[in-house]
């Protein structure tokens, strides 16, 4: 799965980044990983969001 966002990174353009963000479950204390393709701009902005 990582080579067709990479592919699609390399030939969308250079104005977008794959972002892994860290997230506590509530329910269990669990923590899992969210993948998402995000323009460069906004990911202050992804990172920030809970």
């Amino acid at each position: 799965m990582a080579k067709k966002v990479v592919a699609t990174l390399q030939t969308a353009g250079k104005n977008y980044a794959k972002v892994i963000k860290m997230v506590k479950s509530p329910k269990t204390g669990a923590y899992s990983f969210k993948e998402n393709v995000v323009h460069m701009e906004e990911v202050k902005n992804y990172l920030e969001k809970k």
